[in-house]
């Protein structure tokens, strides 16, 4: 059966929840190819940071639901000129199937079809070469541009390496 999107509400933080920290943390991750269970320990988010998102109105959380579970999610925040991609999920044993690719088309046909921004920024932990590779197969460029990781911050988890930092990749929406 075909995905269907629709924005998450309230209703959905726990779900949402569940869905992230299986996608990147713990044992249920490495089922996937996502995983960050290597890199990271603890939280990927938490019902406070999700129910932040659903509640900005330069947000959404999109979810993608088949046979009505959820079995994707992606946020969009609007900002100045672009719109910026993050908490990209999708559940672990569903990987490598095309859900992840319907998503990030959807993304980008929000941003530029309802929001009329021309370009899609995103970050991502620069040691994740094959998830890069992954976005770059989709028309995203590298920049180069580094900005570093949170340490001691454990809202984004326990990091298990000193030299974590988050790579910009952009790509252009327009024609």
């Amino acid at each position: 059966m075909a995905l269907t999107f629709r924005p998450a509400t309230a209703a959905d933080v726990p779900a949402v929840v569940a869905l992230v920290e299986s996608a990147y943390r713990g044992d249920s991750s490495r089922v996937g190819w996502t995983t960050e269970a290597d890199l990271l320990q603890g939280q990927r988010t938490d019902a406070e940071a999700v129910t932040g998102i659903v509640a900005d109105p330069g947000s959404v959380l999109l979810l993608a639901q088949r046979d009505g579970e959820l079995v994707a999610c992606c946020q969009l925040e609007r900002r100045e000129g672009y719109a910026y991609f993050g908490m990209f999920s999708v559940r672990p044993e569903s990987q490598a199937g095309g859900i992840g690719k319907a998503v990030l088309a959807e993304a980008e046909r929000v941003a530029r079809d309802e929001w009329g921004v021309g370009e899609m920024h995103m970050t991502v932990i620069s040691l994740r070469e094959d998830l890069i590779g992954w976005y770059v197969r989709r028309g995203y460029a590298r920049t180069g541009k580094m900005s570093p990781f949170p340490y001691g911050d454990e809202r984004f988890g326990l990091p298990q390496r000193d030299d974590l930092e988050f790579e910009l990749l952009v790509k252009s929406l327009e024609g």
